[in-house]
């Protein structure tokens, strides 16, 4: 996959698609309407791993210890290893800083949940990673320390940081042709007085630092995307300039996928875990338990984008059940990040669901 470091990826990838498929239609493509032979268990399944345990929140509360089993759990049947240990190990070496991108925005009770990146840590330092070499991250620090990571960060001496305050790099650039206002902080205008700006640039945390990244996300709701899961959360954390894409599902139908597709993350993503102890099905960025369920489940896999097609189909079932209105989910965002970036499947043939209980 190239560096998205221009505007445009997806459409030459559609245009390099179509011409391909005009080519080989005759020998290589069914007839359109043809039935395609199902799919069954092989190489071309996505495996993610669903593991529940009905004592995993109290009154909405994670409780640490059922958790960590379950994280625990859902990564010995993801890796196929005998021991956490080596299935820990198979996601790092010595020498890599590993990242662990949390959403902090909506805080403690309906983001990330602590609880679940403790036992990503856990898991991390047992495989005999040293502490200095795990990073917390997200967008902004004042947001990670109101969700309680800067007390996470302290009890394991691991390091806490956030892109924005690292800075950015002005050679890794993704160019846009949305005109966005800059905000304090963003690059240009820090550097160059600019007001407005169509360039994004990622951060330092991610082109000098980090080489690893896990990714945990929570099973919340968004309006425009369907859930503020891996792709949204990793995308719009990773990059300067973003608020041009807010709130328009067009605009983030291009972005998200086109910045998660840049080296210095899609290279690099080794693991994603849904937090899917509570899912927030209205709300957003605004903490809602009163629209939550307790799902009390940690979902993982090494597909992006094949949890977060999951996470829309039980937000808009949690909906459904309570006769709400539905979300509508963002159908060309899947599409751009799994058939023209090929990020992930969204594909529910091709995923193939392990549970754990």
């Amino acid at each position: 996959m190239p560096d998205v470091s221009s505007n445009g990826i997806i459409q030459s990838w559609k245009n390099f698609k179509f011409l391909l498929a005009c080519g080989l239609a005759a020998t290589a493509f069914p007839a359109l309407g043809e039935n395609l032979p199902a799919l069954t268990n092989g190489p071309n399944m996505v495996p993610v791993v669903e593991v529940e345990n009905p004592g995993a929140t109290v009154a909405f509360e994670p409780q640490p210890a059922i958790v960590q089993t379950m994280v625990d759990q859902g990564i010995l049947k993801l890796t196929g290893k005998p021991d956490l240990k080596m299935a820990w190990r198979t996601f790092f070496t010595n020498g890599d800083i590993v990242g662990i991108k949390v959403y902090s925005e909506p805080g403690a009770n309906s983001g990330t949940r602590p609880a679940v990146a403790a036992a990503v840590i856990e898991g991390l330092l047992g495989a005999g990673l040293a502490p200095d070499h795990i990073v917390i991250w997200d967008k902004q620090l004042w947001q990670l320390r109101l969700a309680g990571y800067s007390d996470l960060a302290e009890r394991y001496h691991v390091r806490l940081a956030a892109a924005a305050d690292t800075g950015y790099d002005e050679s890794a650039v993704y160019t846009n042709n949305v005109i966005g206002t800059l905000m304090a902080g963003d690059l240009e205008f820090d550097h160059y007085g600019h007001l407005t700006g169509s360039d994004s640039y990622m951060t330092k945390l991610l082109t000098k630092t980090i080489t690893k990244i896990i990714s945990i996300a929570p099973l919340l709701n968004n309006n425009q995307v369907g859930v503020c899961g891996h792709l949204y959360s990793v995308a719009m954390g990773s990059v300067d300039n973003t608020l041009r894409f807010e709130g328009n599902a067009v605009r983030l139908a291009a972005a998200v996928p086109e910045i998660y597709a840049q080296k210095a993350i899609s290279d690099h993503v080794v693991l994603n875990i849904t937090d899917a102890l509570i899912g927030q099905y209205e709300g957003e960025q605004l903490s809602r338990l009163h629209s939550s369920t307790a799902l009390n489940q940690i979902w993982l896999s090494k597909d992006p984008v094949a949890l977060d097609f999951l996470a829309v189909k039980e937000l808009d079932m949690e909906r459904r059940d309570r006769d709400l209105d539905p979300v509508e989910a963002n159908p060309t965002l899947f599409n751009n990040a799994s058939f023209y970036l090929e990020l992930g499947v969204d594909d529910p043939s091709r995923i193939r669901i392990e549970t754990v209980k």
